[in-house]
């Protein structure tokens, strides 16, 4: 499997947008499509022809897979600790810590400075993640 740098970003945007994504072993040809586990109520009518061809071609296709709640959980986590600013770094944490936590980190990056700082960090961990699959799944 050989991806440029800006296919493994766009595979990391697809991810963190919700999709999942199928990389073409024989064609090197990304598809991404909604992840329908998640969106059980969206139409698929607009994918069903990318569909059908990686149903009928499963072998064919490598999957990258976003991340599971627990892991994104630990992104935000991690993205608290690293945060120079101990009343805001309190915040997130707090945040973290009550019902409802990704509602409420996601309000207080909203409400912050930090939101840029917080795109670029989840980014370049969407961007890692891609680089793990990819090295856990290089043939010998």
């Amino acid at each position: 499997m050989k991806l440029t740098e800006k296919e493994i970003k766009e595979i990391a945007g697809d991810l963190e947008c919700g999709m999942k994504c199928y990389y073409n072993l024989k064609t090197n040809e990304i598809k991404a499509l909604p992840n329908f586990d998640d969106w059980s109520d969206i139409d698929m009518e607009c994918w069903e022809e990318d569909y059908t061809e990686i149903e009928n071609n499963w072998e064919d296709y490598f999957v990258f897979h976003g991340f599971e709640s627990y892991e994104s959980y630990q992104i935000m986590a991690d993205f608290a600790e690293n945060i120079d600013d101990t009343v805001f770094q309190n915040k997130l944490i707090n945040a973290l810590n009550r019902r409802k936590p990704f509602q409420n980190f996601k309000w207080q990056i909203d409400n912050s400075d930090y939101r840029q700082e917080w795109f670029d960090y989840k980014t370049k961990r969407y961007i890692e993640w891609v680089k793990e699959q990819i090295d856990l799944n290089k043939e010998d």
